[in-house]
């Protein structure tokens, strides 16, 4: 729901010190005109940003376009029998999301990387069975997808449950102070405009009109089956409620964690395993009771309701990551909140009417795994969905009795160690902090996503704290802007250039040619591109330092 983000906006953005790196890469950008003309020996930040978006593009076509770049190093390793890893990601991007959202999100998610692939990955290898044909290496990546993106998904869960309790009280507060601006609508007189948000009568219309339209829409899917009226609006009705109650808890952790590692790497497939496993529960319970199972195609009815409950939950989730990054944005450029919270309103209906189009174009042009729209189509050009695949899995698995629940469970039981540990670092110590949920992403995400962002944050950590024992304060406070501007440089960069190469691939796979139109090697090449991409990575690392202990005058 669109109108979750808005009670947020105080309790997330403007009382809060969460990193949102995208919506900072954004606002910096927007902020470089104006700098210049306020302050002409500060400069606008235009060169730090320009060559922060150069080195990122220039990284990203030589990977994703070109492949003379690896874009990761991976390192096997045996652990008794069984077997682990040790990558490292080349991503600059997230290198410069990882110097934005700090050192304390940052080893969070380290101790995360550590729990899966120090602790669990190896354990469940050496303890394991080997299938037959299958390589080590080929099994320690099953066990991670399989198992311990579950326990990483369970801990996700309880951090998130208990984010959401530390934040009601703010939560609370902006709703009642936007309940209060109704009833005084004098009140708004005396605010400072950046303090007004839609009214509470808008975001309760936006609501309605929003329930009504879904209950539509879940009718239209449920009615073709042809059950009794009483239990197809039973189904509409506790489907609907579940996506609405589940939206709101969706809602205030995804717009956690993307302000806590940004939007790129918000894990939303996690929150969807959640969504998924509660939308299943409660089918199953009325599948049940309604004999449903007993009827022909009973269990791929259940499986398509819960999917589409949780597809209505994704969106939720998808819409708060964005939402809040952009009034993130708008809070440090001086934005008024009602006015863009408006504008964000519009771009969810025009991203409606696009979406649906676009991905049945997808659909009808390739397909999916298991759902060709063609008999005679080959089944290997179809497009992967590996999450969608996963929550499909995991429907089914609820209604076959055969999910693993002893992951989720102690993933569950893992998320209350860390929140505990989390509490006792705050009372008894004055600085370290082990963020719950940093350190359930650690588990859940892949780890050549996360290490750029770990290496971000520690060399943040360093570099502000070399900059901080100089006697210049002056040259400190221009050190860490230039390090920001950098940074959101990086981001920009290899955003902008991974979008230009998607629409290439586009083109050129719908004209029949490859996927990898631009590459100018093989793949036995592979090899190399990881040394050289190695070199690069590290490269770009004293670049980026160079920038932000350089002179003032650099």
């Amino acid at each position: 729901m669109y109108s979750f983000t808005i009670p947020l906006r105080r309790a997330m953005v403007v009382h809060s010190d969460l990193a949102y790196p995208e919506g900072v890469a954004a606002a910096e950008i927007l902020k470089v005109g104006s700098n210049a003309k306020a302050d002409p020996k500060q400069g606008s930040g235009l060169k730090e940003i320009m060559s922060g978006g150069f080195v990122a593009g220039f990284v990203a076509l030589c990977s994703s376009g070109f492949h003379v770049l690896s874009d990761g190093l991976s390192l096997w390793f045996h652990v008794g029998k069984g077997m682990t890893q040790f990558p490292i990601g080349y991503s600059t991007a997230l290198v410069g999301a990882g110097y934005l959202i700090g050192i304390a999100s940052g080893l969070a998610m380290l101790v995360g990387i550590l729990i899966a692939w120090a602790g669990f990955v190896p354990y469940y290898t050496m303890t394991g069975i080997l299938p037959d044909g299958m390589t080590m290496q080929k099994f320690a990546g099953s066990v991670y997808q399989q198992r311990v993106r579950l326990i990483g998904a369970g801990a996700m869960g309880v951090a998130a449950i208990w984010t959401l309790m530390t934040l009601a009280k703010p939560v609370i507060d902006g709703v009642k102070e936007s309940i209060a601006a109704v009833s005084m609508p004098d009140a708004d007189k005396g605010k400072h405009r950046m303090d007004i948000d839609m009214s509470i009568k808008s975001v309760a219309g936006v609501f309605i009109v929003t329930v009504v339209g879904l209950l539509g829409i879940f009718y239209a899917f449920v009615s073709p089956e042809q059950l009794p009226i009483g239990q197809t609006m039973t189904f509409v009705f506790v489907g609907v409620g579940v996506a609405v109650l589940m939206g709101f808890f969706v809602a205030a952790a995804c717009a956690y964690m993307a302000g806590l590692v940004g939007t790129s790497s918000s894990p939303i497939s996690g929150i969807g395993i959640l969504g998924i496993i509660v939308a299943s529960l409660v089918m199953y319970a009325l599948c049940s009771s309604f004999g449903i199972f007993s009827l022909p195609g009973g269990e791929k009815f259940a499986t398509a309701t819960a999917i589409f409950t949780t597809s209505i939950i994704m969106a939720i989730a998808c819409i708060s990551n964005d939402n809040m990054q952009d009034l993130k944005t708008g809070y440090l450029v001086g934005a008024t909140p009602w006015r863009q919270q408006v504008a964000l309103l519009l771009g969810c209906i025009v991203g409606a009417l696009v979406i649906a189009p676009v991905l049945n174009l997808l659909y009808e042009a390739y397909g999916f795994p298991g759902a060709l729209p063609r008999p005679d189509m080959d089944p290997s050009q179809a497009l992967a969905a590996p999450q969608a695949a996963l929550m499909t899995t995991i429907a089914q698995g609820i209604f076959s009795s055969q999910l693993a629940w002893e992951y989720i469970y102690l993933g569950i039981g893992l998320g209350v160690v860390l929140v505990i540990i989390d509490q006792i670092l705050k009372r008894h110590t004055r600085n370290l902090c082990l963020p719950p949920l940093a350190v359930g992403m650690g588990i859940y995400l892949p780890p050549s996503v996360q290490t750029p962002l770990v290496i971000g944050a520690v060399m943040g950590y360093f570099l502000n704290k070399k900059l901080g024992a100089r006697a210049d304060k002056d040259a400190e406070a221009d050190g860490k802007r230039r390090g920001t501007l950098f940074a959101s440089g990086l981001i920009v960069g290899e955003s902008i250039i991974g979008v230009l190469l998607a629409g290439v691939i586009v083109v050129s796979v719908s004209g029949g040619g490859s996927d990898s139109p631009l590459a100018l090697v093989g793949k036995d090449f592979g090899d190399t591109a990881e040394m050289i991409g190695l070199v690069v990575f590290l490269a770009t690392l004293c670049i980026f330092s160079k920038v932000v202990l350089g002179s003032k005058n650099n």
